[in-house]
């Protein structure tokens, strides 16, 4: 009987003359329509399969997003998403060309955190199921082809580090207050609408023994009265959206982002609480905080904003183009 109805529509679409793109399997396949490639193919070493694959610029950028991005964000959020995902791609692929990234020198790209997260369709499906792949793959498709080949630029140059990060906990970071180096557009900006990001607020606590012995796997010269705790162990100084920039724990002055990479915190925006021989770090926020919020570009989406307000939110001083006009 399928056979039959899909064989009514290849007549039926010949006959007035309809694309049969828009044709697609049933049961667990979403109805996308296929567009023309792009004239941009991607190179993306996959690391768990050691071995590097070659697409088009856009169907790589859907599953970026599929893998980067809530489905159920609001369409300006994913459109913003598309447009730092496929910036970030054309940048790498700009920077490093056919000798690859050093981590990875068969592709300038990889399917890790390293770069961005690349999920194929086929993956997706397995991981996320069938039903996922039906209610929100159309809408990601969507919302790549409604910004097919737009990038950011920064002064007419294209934007090599279009970071992005989960939450931000109010506020993003200024680049230099995480990774040393000052970006013109990777500013501190306000996030306001975050609030329902399910890690908007978050606590981890441990021993003080499990903390200290935490510090000495990196730092051997480490000296701490744990008896002591509150002389010990103080944040010093603040970034300007909130994390922590310098902590003393015991003889040492660390970073934030030291002890949020070694005790596994989802932010360096903390505070401390010690209790009962255990020390409890109640952090604001999900990831390094610089350029654009996810949940804070999908909470603009809520409030009426576009994707190219989102774009220009986050990263200050941007436009966005065609690849063409580069």
């Amino acid at each position: 009987m399928k056979k039959l109805i899909v064989l009514g529509l290849v007549l039926c679409f010949m006959i007035i003359g309809l694309p049969l793109a828009i044709i697609s399997t049933f049961d667990d396949e979403p109805i996308v329509e296929e567009r023309p490639e792009s004239k941009e193919r991607v190179r993306v070493f996959i690391n768990q399969e050691n071995k590097t694959i070659e697409m088009d610029l856009e169907a790589y950028i859907k599953s970026v997003v599929a893998s980067e991005m809530p489905g159920e964000f609001q369409e300006e959020a994913l459109k913003a998403q598309a447009v730092a995902a496929r910036t970030y791609a054309m940048a790498r692929m700009r920077m490093f060309g056919e000798n690859g990234h050093p981590n990875h020198s068969q592709a300038p790209l990889c399917d890790g955190v390293h770069c961005q997260v690349y999920i194929s369709y086929e993956k997706l499906k397995e991981i996320k199921s069938s039903d996922w792949i039906l209610k929100y793959w159309e809408k990601i498709s969507e919302a790549v082809e409604d910004t097919r080949g737009l990038v950011m630029t920064y002064e007419g140059e294209l934007v090599d580090q279009p970071l992005f990060h989960s939450t931000s906990g109010g506020n993003t970071e200024n680049s230099e207050d995480v990774f040393t180096t000052s970006v013109p557009y990777l500013r501190s900006v306000a996030s306001p609408f975050e609030i329902k990001a399910p890690y908007y607020k978050d606590s981890v606590t441990i021993s003080l023994n499990d903390f200290k012995s935490q510090i000495l796997s990196k730092y051997k010269n480490l000296s701490i009265d744990l008896n002591h705790f509150q002389d010990s162990v103080k944040i010093l100084e603040r970034s300007s959206g909130g994390r922590v920039s310098e902590i003393k724990v015991g003889n040492l002055i660390l970073s934030g982002r030291d002890v949020r990479e070694m005790l596994g915190l989802r932010s360096a925006n903390f505070t401390i609480e010690s209790k009962n021989n255990q020390i409890t770090f109640n952090t604001i926020g999900y990831g390094h905080g610089v350029g654009m919020s996810q949940w804070g570009a999908n909470g603009m989406a809520e409030q009426g904003s576009d994707y190219i307000e989102i774009l220009k939110h986050f990263y200050q001083g941007v436009e966005i183009i065609e690849i063409d006009q580069l």
